[in-house]
């Protein structure tokens, strides 16, 4: 009894439902009552009747509807499985269960960009595939153990790591790196790996079993096992037949990439990637390095025609950040014409760009290194036919600039959701799932915000809270503000290094030339 009763807690939100399902009887039964016991029914008693009916089913449909979405509701914000511990509704179902309901979302990219983007995800659906380039393309059978180092699957560990329950530990453990012993310089992952082939005998097939022993939340597919290289062809007809040392060529030249591809050009898909692109809700392609991560997984047989055809959102992540030797001075616009000149139109229906600050300071890293901020060119992405969605994605990890995991997620699920509307799914249960979740999302960052806000301290009264007063510039920018000051001290230091440096040589040339001329002196004396 307890348990039924606690259904009615001011938490649950279910009583004002169950209300309007009970008025809406109580009208019905009203009419009902007024048709059998009239005589006669006049206009008036007429239009009583003809009201309170329809009054009255409107009524419970409507309380029906909202007490079943209401439920789904209470499903996303409990998440784990119902315990009757002392008669409290603590939890109502397993996380699985509910994020098994979520849309089917493929990731196509590598490398760092599209990690960021799958830890967002998983807090949302289960039902991600991560679909990557492999640097080896299969490990061979007869690999010995001191080979594994020569044979990298990168983009593998990486996807394994960002769609693992506990990405942090998950992450020690993969990136672990022997220091001793036979294994000295191998690192778990490479072993777990070889292992998992040797185990099942086909490449792709330990990569899926992967899944299950990891308990990973989603699955990684490499776009193939074929042997395959990627090429480059640059503006000045110079061809790289090596993909790492595209970059290198480039910039050496001073010249830009004219094109991609693969040699052989007719390397197999991976075992479950088209499936997986045709049961798609959405397809996102990148963030990643435009010509050896993105655009290399399209040029794969039937992957880019599989996109076209398919019915699902596609969304292209643009990178924050260019890439030296690979995308030098390009706009958002610039990356999505490659993209298209590759892989023809139709391929992408949405661009996702960030437009928030970073500071300076980070920039003026990437700067040193051959690297700047992508252009934002909206009217051209415009001019395409594809709808630019902004966000204030960018966050700093350590000293690089990546997308910001729960940002990008939102964005992408706000997305879905908005399609889930405009198809008129208001009702669907993975509309509901998904908008519960961004609604309580959202009001993680509101608490998040006023406790940071509570945490500032409080300025002083009087003359002192006059002189502690910060703008709004102040506050909005002070990182920023720290950090320019903190370059210019830097830049000031080194001067005066440099002319301290200056002074010492030039003290030690008119030793130096002191000592000629004495020498000199008084070798023409002798004589």
């Amino acid at each position: 009894m307890k348990k039924f009763f606690s259904w009615f807690k001011n938490s649950t939100k279910i009583k004002r439902w169950m209300f309007l399902i009970l008025i809406g009887i109580v009208l019905t039964c009203f009419g009902f009552s007024k048709v059998l016991t009239s005589e006669k029914l006049e206009l008036n008693g007429l239009l009583q009747v003809i009201v309170s009916f329809v009054v009255g089913f409107t009524c419970f449909v409507l309380g029906i509807v909202y007490i079943q979405r209401r439920n789904l509701e209470l499903l996303i914000e409990a998440n784990k499985v119902y315990t009757a511990k002392e008669g409290d509704l603590k939890e109502l179902v397993s996380k699985s269960t509910i994020y098994e309901k979520g849309p089917n979302i493929v990731v196509i990219g590598g490398g760092n960009g599209i990690n960021n983007v799958l830890k967002g995800l998983k807090n949302y659906t289960t039902n991600l595939t991560a679909i990557v380039p492999v640097s080896s393309y299969g490990i061979p059978e007869s690999a010995s153990i001191k080979e594994l180092k020569l044979n990298p699957v990168d983009d593998i560990k990486s996807g394994i790591i960002s769609l693992a329950t506990n990405s942090e530990e998950m992450n020690k453990l993969i990136n672990y790196t022997f220091t001793e012993g036979k294994l000295k310089n191998l690192s778990f992952g490479d072993i777990y790996i070889n292992a998992m082939q040797k185990i099942f005998g086909d490449f792709s097939i330990s990569v899926e079993k992967t899944t299950n022993i990891l308990s990973m939340i989603g699955k990684v597919l490499p776009v193939t096992l074929d042997e395959m290289n990627i090429c480059a062809e640059l503006q000045d007809g110079t061809v790289v037949e090596e993909k790492n040392k595209i970059a290198e060529v480039v910039q050496n030249k001073v010249t830009k990439i004219n094109r991609v591809y693969l040699n052989p050009t007719n390397c197999r898909t991976g075992a479950g990637v088209i499936e997986a692109i045709q049961n798609a809700d959405a397809i996102i392609i990148g963030p990643g390095s435009l010509y050896t991560n993105v655009i290399p997984n399209l040029l794969i047989k039937n992957v880019a025609k599989t996109i076209k055809e398919s019915k699902a959102l596609k969304i292209y992540i643009s990178n924050i950040m260019t890439e030296p030797g690979q995308t030098d001075d390009y706009s958002v616009s610039d990356h999505i014409n490659s993209i298209l000149e590759h892989s023809g139109e139709g391929i992408i229906d949405f661009c996702i760009s960030d437009v928030g600050e970073i500071v300076p300071e980070y920039i003026r890293k990437y700067n040193l290194m051959g690297s700047d901020v992508v252009n934002l060119d909206s009217s051209e992405i415009r001019n395409k036919g594809i709808r630019l969605i902004k966000g204030e994605l960018a966050t700093v990890e350590g000293n690089y600039i990546r997308h910001d995991p729960d940002k990008t997620a939102k964005l992408i699920i706000e997305l879905i959701c908005t399609d889930l509307r405009f198809k008129d799914k208001h009702n669907d249960e993975q509309y509901m799932l998904l908008n519960s979740k961004l609604k309580d999302e959202n009001k993680k960052a509101k608490s998040m915000a006023k406790k940071g806000k509570r945490l500032k301290q409080k300025p002083k009264k009087g003359r002192d809270e006059r002189l502690s007063r910060k703008s709004k510039f102040s506050s909005k920018y002070r990182d920023r503000i720290e950090s320019i000051k903190e370059s210019e001290k830097t830049r000031l230091e080194n001067i005066r290094i440099h002319e301290k440096a200056k002074q010492m040589i030039a003290e030690e040339e008119q030793k130096e030339k002191e000592k000629f001329l004495k020498e000199t002196y008084s070798n023409r004396k002798k004589k």
